[in-house]
């Protein structure tokens, strides 16, 4: 990332004209600067001599045209600062060659800080002076500072590829850093390493926007691509949000649930014993004795239970309400298989069913029953055909909470938390995916 400050005392330049090509160099540093470069011809100049002395030459064909203009001021952070340098720096590795920009910033009473870009992604930058504490999480480089653990991004050599303006340290096309970037979104601190020091810096990431309003450049910043190494999660404090806000709905639905079940009656009003054969010619459909669902307008719950076995019947139901007519017409299947093979027992299927029926309002009623079995096999084979019998009991209770409702209602608020959940893993897979620690083999790292 950002370079350190080099602050011996230095005399400032008095001949502001480039001795390569004759053109004006101007100088903002307030006498800060040891290098400077023409933005003529391109030449590196030293500029702690008297005389500017020209250090490196630059091709015109490796020109970079910065998006904040040299000379630019803008406020951020509570300070006014001006733009008096700006480098691109290159990093190479076995997934490709990438670049980002770095602009010098300078106020005459608070120094020095930096506005890096990389794909439209920016970090306002500040040089620490305090060395943050190395630490190891799970085997991975890690630092301690200011009570956050910044985790280790990346590591690569950076290259410095252009320069232009003005800066207080000897810079040059060429230079060649150690740079780690250690993050803790939005935050990411940056180690350089060269032969004779080590030097941190604190990155804030900051939105393109914000840039543009600060410095009041003209048009729109270039739009932010892919995701970045400490751009800020828009899941972030969200996602632990709304599962709390799941957990205490959860408990109200529970509550509630208790209540219904509490004051449900669940009164038995009916149990029969019947018995089916395909044998028997007589009708199969038959009407149960009446009955009565006293008290209020409640759901009710037939079931049925029987003793068929590697077989199936099924039930055509019908209560009607005997003083209206009203009829509530539906149907259950009890079918179980069991057996034994290679792997052992087996079973597939019960021998009860359960129907409920919501909102039945009291009143007199009796039940339609219809049976129905296969007649393809069975227990007994006749010279006509199988005859298969079955024996089931029908129980009806009235005033039953259902808690479909219940399940319903939890599962759709599980939806939204679920969701951020994904989308946040998602997110952080994006950003470590560029990382030297991809979630997946065969990401790619950026440092910076």
């Amino acid at each position: 990332m950002a370079s350190s400050l080099v602050a011996p005392p230095v005399a400032k330049a008095k001949a502001l004209f480039c001795p390569n090509c004759g053109g004006p160099v101007q100088l903002r540093g307030f006498g800060h600067a040891l290098t400077v470069v023409c933005s003529q011809c391109f030449s590196v100049l030293d500029a702690s001599t008297p005389l500017l002395k020209v250090l490196q030459q630059i091709q015109e064909a490796q020109r970079v045209t910065p998006k904040i203009p040299l000379g630019t001021r803008g406020k951020m952070a509570g300070a006014e600062w001006e733009t008096i340098g700006f480098q691109t720096r290159t990093v190479s590795d076995t997934y490709g060659t990438f670049s980002w920009d770095e602009y010098l910033l300078f106020n005459p009473y608070t120094g020095f800080r930096y506005l890096t870009e990389y794909q439209g992604h920016w970090n306002y930058v500040t040089p620490l002076e305090a060395v943050p504490r190395r630490m190891a999480i799970a085997g991975r480089p890690a630092v301690l500072f200011e009570g956050h653990v910044f985790k280790h991004f990346s590591g690569a050599e950076a290259e410095t590829s252009f320069v232009l303006g003005e800066f207080p340290w000897r810079v040059k096309v060429g230079e060649k850093v150690v740079a780690d970037d250690f993050v803790y979104p939005p935050l990411v601190l940056s180690a350089e390493t060269t032969q004779d020091e080590v030097t941190w810096s604190r990155g804030e990431y900051t939105a393109g926007g914000e840039i543009w309003k600060a410095f009041g450049l003209p048009g729109q910043p270039p739009p932010a691509r892919g995701t970045y190494l400490n751009q800020p999660s828009p899941y972030a404090g969200k996602t632990g949000g709304m599962w709390g806000t799941f957990g205490w709905m959860l408990v109200m639905l529970i509550a509630l649930a208790i209540f219904f079940a509490v004051f449900s009656q669940n009164r038995q009003v009916f149990d029969g014993h019947y018995r089916f054969s395909t044998g028997d010619k007589r009708e199969p459909s038959f009407v149960t004795p009446v009955f009565e669902l006293p008290g209020r307008t409640a759901g009710l719950e037939l079931t049925v239970h029987t003793n068929v076995i590697n077989n199936w019947v099924y039930f055509n139901f019908a209560l009607i309400n005997e003083d209206t007519g009203t009829a509530f017409d539906f149907g259950r299947e009890v079918s179980y298989y069991a057996g034994t093979d290679s792997d052992g027992a087996w079973s597939e299927g019960g021998q009860t069913s359960t129907a409920y029926i919501p909102a039945v309002p009291p009143g007199h009623y009796y039940l339609r029953v219809e049976p129905e079995v296969d007649t393809n096999s069975g227990q007994t084979r006749t010279r006509t055909g199988w005859v298969n019998s079955v024996s089931y009991e029908i129980t009806l209770r009235h005033d039953v909470p259902n808690y479909s409702w219940f399940w319903i209602a939890a599962l759709l608020l599980l939806i939204p938390p679920i969701i951020y959940t994904i989308r946040s893993h998602a997110f952080e897979a994006k950003r470590w995916m560029d990382s030297d620690y991809p979630p997946i083999k065969g990401g790619g790292g950026d440092s910076d």
